[in-house]
């Protein structure tokens, strides 16, 4: 495949935008390729090299590139106008959608993106309990805020820098860590800093190191350790949040948080996120209590437009039952390559989320670090050049999305045969 233009591009760019690009994650050696249009499953560069797309967005594309559903509802309201600075029917109308949809969700505030939403709900749970220390995972992801850039996952660990330059310590002394899917880490963490501790902020999937599964029984007793201690338990569903189920990961999983964050999917490609939560914390919320958040953009029509279509949409074309078995197909597929080619590599996932690990399969982030990078890294390579475009990095999740037939499953399972040789 010819990148000359991507090249040329790229050096451009690097003279403007620090590394040359506008996220860490797109920062592709020696240089990325630039998008020109992308349609349903597939994405081309403006060289025109066509890719089949397993990044989908980093996961809000479950519908696909350019749905018409959602484009019809977008160009829809950017007719009546796409910024107001009021209040609009639309955010009322999706509000009570995702209610309806979420039981640990009373009340919900829009905010633009997840790191928003994880932020704001850290913020309220913190106002509610009137605590301050919080709890996350090692290698959970939370968005690019201070407190929680703390071994973050993603981007962070694939540039070996877990901890950013620029976040006083001071800002992240409240930030309490332990590993995933290990309770006994957990609840000696909440009972050494019981009187202070606010919250428990989790994944109920690791996304940006995965993906991760929960070991069974993890959630529940994550769940009922922080009710025993009076914590308030947040899940972080900005990924999983209308991908596992139309409820997320608490539906799939049945455990029931104190506060959610969604994002990603339910804008649909467009920018929003979510905090949502018991009506108890909500009201906390300014301008019902103390809490301050705030935002131009909150609740956007056009994202709010966007949400209610892909609610519509993910109910009316049956979505989940289609793109889980095809999740099902690859992660099968792809566990009889990796067999039949005598690797010892391991084949992770649930629900329309997949991944090759080249190790062992991990269930922590210290133990996904043990996977070979530099394998993965000449492997990423070798499939960009067979047309198929998997996430940059070892520690990012493969999405599928409505879009995906089986023709590109096919193809995509023989480059996996090919490539891993």
């Amino acid at each position: 495949m010819g990148t000359e233009k991507s090249r040329k591009l790229f050096e451009e760019a690097r003279k403007v935008l620090p590394g040359g690009v506008s996220s860490p994650v797109r920062a592709i050696k020696p240089y990325p390729f630039y998008t020109k249009y992308a349609n349903g499953s597939k994405i081309t560069d403006i060289d025109g090299n066509e890719y089949i797309d397993y990044v989908m967005g980093y996961g809000p594309l479950l519908l696909g590139h350019n749905h018409p559903a959602i484009k019809e509802a977008v160009i829809k309201q950017l007719s009546d106008g796409w910024l107001y600075g009021t209040p609009t029917e639309l955010e009322v109308k999706l509000a009570k959608k995702i209610i309806k949809l979420y039981a640990s969700i009373d009340m919900v505030r829009f905010v633009s993106t997840g790191t928003e939403a994880t932020m704001g709900a850290l913020r309220a749970a913190r106002g509610f309990t009137k605590k301050n220390k919080f709890i996350k995972i090692e290698g959970g992801f939370h968005g690019a805020h201070d407190a929680a850039l703390v071994k973050a996952g993603s981007g962070a660990t694939t540039l070996g820098t877990p901890d950013s330059a620029g976040v006083p310590k001071d800002f992240t002394k409240n930030t309490l860590q332990v590993p995933y899917n290990d309770i006994e880490a957990m609840t000696e963490s909440i009972e050494t800093y019981k009187e202070d501790v606010a919250a428990v902020i989790i994944e109920p999937v690791l996304g940006n190191i995965g993906p991760i599964l929960p070991k069974k029984g993890y959630l529940e007793d994550v769940r009922t350790v922080t009710e025993e201690n009076d914590v308030v338990l947040i899940f972080d569903e900005v990924i999983t949040g209308f991908r596992l189920a139309m409820g997320g990961a608490q539906e799939y999983y049945g455990v029931t948080p104190d506060m959610t964050t969604l994002g990603k999917i339910l804008g649909g490609g467009f920018h929003i996120g979510v905090i949502g939560g018991k009506r108890e914390i909500m009201e906390n919320i300014s301008p019902a209590g103390a809490v301050y958040q705030a935002g131009t953009f909150n609740g956007s029509p056009v994202s709010m437009a966007a949400g209610l279509s892909v609610i519509k949409t993910l109910k009316r074309e049956k979505v989940h039952q289609k793109v889980n078995k095809a999740g099902d197909f690859m992660r099968n597929a792809l566990s009889e390559v990796v067999a039949d080619l005598g690797l010892d590599y391991s084949v992770s996932g649930v629900s329309s989320m997949f991944k090759v690990f080249f190790g062992d399969m991990p269930y922590n982030y210290q133990e996904a670090l043990k996977c070979d990078k530099e394998k993965f890294n000449a492997f990423f390579k070798k499939m960009l050049l067979d047309g198929v475009f998997l996430p940059p990095s070892q520690y990012e999740t493969n999405f599928l999305s409505l879009a995906h037939s089986q023709d590109d499953m096919d193809k995509t399972i023989e480059a996996y045969q090919r490539n891993l040789k």
